[in-house]
């Protein structure tokens, strides 16, 4: 997650119900929520807040974030406006990680292995399958690890072993591994905000290692990871404060007319109404030291209808509001480029996409047998500041010209050259590198030709597939 873009309402809603199941977890933390929001609203500094106060902070903060004058903020638009109010989040401060994927989806996954690899391995292989999340946390994160290590088991491509502990990269333990797998590793995912000698050792230690020939595989958000954007607070890269998810998510019930769009006049409402319940005794006067208690207590908000109707299209995605460049930066460019780039935006998961063979002749790319295909995820595109075909072998990419103008009008900051490519392979000094951007979603791990494709991409980071890696663009 990351920037204005990551936040769309039912990416909203999703993390929303993470969040508020941690905070729940955590008292402390929705504690320490409720009283910085206080000292936000409580204009006087008194330790009380009365009704002109709180209409006062809503009314500033619209004047703040509507920068067009729409009177339409878009969800990410409040997102943005509220985490930039708040204070940074504490440095690696996420979410926990559930490390168990649900047996439905295992089983599932498990009758779409591949039957076999197609190269046989030079010799025994062992992936490390890195599944920390130091951002936006995926609940397929889990199963992408579980997807990896069944795979091995059921190919004989591979022995894997999963790991949450951004501490196991490291020159020792690196040395057992042929290939590392990065499972939608959001944010500054090797970092130790209070060590920066293990930091240091730990980016070392990556990039060493796949440079002196060993592999490295990722998925999805693993392209979700050390960046920024350069025209906001805090942090990038998916290291946002989730934790002001619950009052963007309170805040959008002002939706009165249901246009996923939000007004002065109805953010004014949100307020008035918000007031009341904090004030049950209509004494107009809201102490500091009951803030945070009769905080917790305002309901969360009723999960809206799946994506479908309104506007935008199917997939709930209303049209883009921010057209100019993107302003996304990287936070470790060696990585980076190693990657092969940044995530600038998506499309919601339910968006259908159609994906273009780029390079038929690859085995890579064999399981599609030079036939386009069709796939629903959430799909992501990337910043110019980094992506570019002179550094990556493109295997896939979106069809765009398949896809309608409404669609396209979606997509915050838009790439001027309706390039979009969805995976790709490259060569890191004597190591290989291997992305898949799909795997959002559980449902792509039930995916045969993307299992087969992502097989084939891993043999090929191990070296045990050879395949043309040379840039597609000189």
């Amino acid at each position: 997650m990351s920037g204005t873009n990551r936040l769309t309402r039912f990416a909203l809603i999703a993390a929303c119900c993470v969040v508020i199941a941690y905070a729940a977890g955590r008292p402390l933390r929705a504690q320490q929520l409720a009283a910085t929001f206080f000292t936000l609203l409580d204009g006087n500094n008194d330790g009380a807040l009365t009704r002109d106060e709180m209409q006062a902070a809503f009314d500033k903060w619209y004047t703040q974030w509507d920068a067009a004058k729409s009177n339409a903020l878009a969800p990410e638009q409040v997102f943005m406006g509220v985490a930039t109010a708040f204070p940074p989040p504490p440095p690696g401060d996420a979410p926990p990680q559930n490390r168990t994927p649900r047996a439905d989806d295992v089983t599932a996954m498990m009758a779409a292995l591949p039957d076999s690899a197609p190269a046989k391995p030079k010799q025994p292989r062992k992936v490390l399958v890195l599944a920390r999340a130091a951002g936006f946390v995926h609940s397929s994160i889990p199963l992408a690890a579980r997807t990896i290590e069944e795979i091995g088991k059921k190919t004989g491509a591979w022995s894997a072993t999963t790991t949450y502990d951004a501490a196991d990269i490291n020159d020792a333990n690196l040395k057992q591994y042929d290939a590392i797998f990065l499972a939608s590793t959001t944010g500054f995912f090797l970092d130790d905000p209070k060590d920066a000698a293990a930091t240091a050792a730990r980016r070392k230690a990556l990039l060493d290692f796949v440079r002196g020939g060993k592999g490295l595989a990722g998925i999805h958000a693993a392209s979700d990871a050390y960046h920024r954007n350069s025209r906001a607070s805090g942090a990038g890269g998916g290291a946002i404060n989730f934790q002001v998810i619950p009052v963007v998510m309170q805040i959008m019930t002002g939706d009165s007319n249901h246009d996923t769009r939000l007004s002065r006049e109805e953010l004014a409402s949100v307020a008035g109404a918000w007031f009341d319940k904090l004030d049950p005794g209509k004494t107009g006067r809201i102490a500091r030291a009951d803030f945070p208690q009769r905080f917790a207590a305002v309901p969360p908000p009723p999960t809206p209808a799946a994506p479908g109707g309104g506007r935008g299209g199917g997939n709930g995605q209303a049209a883009a509001t921010d057209l100019g460049p993107d302003a996304e930066v990287g936070a470790w460019p060696e990585f980076n480029t190693m990657i092969g780039g940044f995530f600038k935006f998506h499309w919601n998961d339910g968006q259908t996409i159609t994906v273009k063979i780029d390079d038929p002749s690859n085995p890579v790319n064999a399981p599609f047998k030079g036939q386009e295909y069709v796939i629903v995820d959430e799909t992501y595109t990337f910043s110019r500041n980094t992506y570019s075909r002179t550094n990556l072998h493109v295997l896939t990419s979106i069809d765009y010209a398949k896809m309608s103008a409404e669609d396209k009008a979606k997509e915050q900051n838009p790439r001027p050259d309706g390039d979009y490519a969805l995976s790709w392979i490259r060569r890191e000094g004597k190591g290989r590198v291997f992305y898949e951007a799909h795997g959002h979603n559980e449902k792509i791990y039930a995916n045969k030709l993307i299992l087969q494709h992502v097989l084939a991409g891993m043999q090929y980071a191990l070296g045990d597939l050879a395949a043309d890696d040379s840039p597609s663009s000189k």
